[in-house]
């Protein structure tokens, strides 16, 4: 479903080079290393956010590697959520589908079944202001899936919330992995995190990236 093909990224006097990855339709796939090691880079060269100066990057069986981020069909979750502070709740979800051209009627209904899925109904008519971390990831993780995504891309969404509110957005998180529903590239420095979601574990260091085998991972991932 997504493959990289030894993608070289230049990120301001950072570089990786040779990074090769393939992740299956319908899994939740974690590259997880420490901060600074390049993580987020391969990430951003995934979502078109950073050039690609060399290899290829595939989505569908598509050379997206020069495609505008918009035409990739990606969902993104940043690790601080990007919300748009004066913006109300609903605004922002139903955002991605305005863009796409959806009638405001049609626009109304997927945004209040995607609230109703979050749990974030009561938040509908207020602004991001004053929200909690949990509150902001999940309207975040609902601007992201609105329009159906073929590729969820999640930054280190936990790292910044209280750990009741991470096991609470974990929970939401399996539920979505156990869907099946969509394909998932998780990048995370917390090795629990990553092994508790994923199906497929990358781990990144000193700018390789190298796929650990199942033994190596699966523990509480069901």
């Amino acid at each position: 479903m997504l493959e990289l093909r030894s993608i070289t990224v230049d990120a301001g006097g950072f570089v990786l080079e040779g990074i090769d990855l393939q992740i299956e339709k319908g899994t939740w796939a974690s590259i997880m290393g420490p901060t600074g090691c390049g993580k987020t880079t391969v990430l951003e060269a995934v979502c078109g956010l950073r050039q690609v100066t060399a290899g290829s990057v595939w989505i569908d069986g598509d050379v997206v590697t020069h495609w505008l981020p918009r035409h990739r069909g990606i969902g993104l979750v940043p690790q601080d959520g990007a919300l748009f502070t004066g913006m109300r709740v609903d605004a922002m979800l139903g955002l991605p589908l305005r863009a796409r051209g959806m009638r405001r009627s049609a626009r109304r209904l997927k945004v209040q079944a995607m609230a109703a899925r979050l749990g974030i109904d009561g938040l509908l008519r207020r602004t991001a202001a004053g929200l909690s971390g949990g509150e902001r990831q999940r309207i975040a993780l609902g601007r992201a899936l609105i329009h159906e995504p073929r590729l969820l891309c999640l930054d280190e969404p936990l790292s910044a919330i209280d750990r009741g509110t991470g096991a609470s957005l974990r929970s939401l998180f399996k539920d979505l992995r156990d869907s099946g529903t969509v394909t998932v590239l998780h990048v995370t420095h917390d090795e629990q995190e990553a092994k508790g979601l994923a199906t497929t574990i990358w781990r990144m260091e000193d700018s390789v990236l190298a796929k650990l085998d199942n033994a190596d991972h699966v523990t509480n991932a069901r």
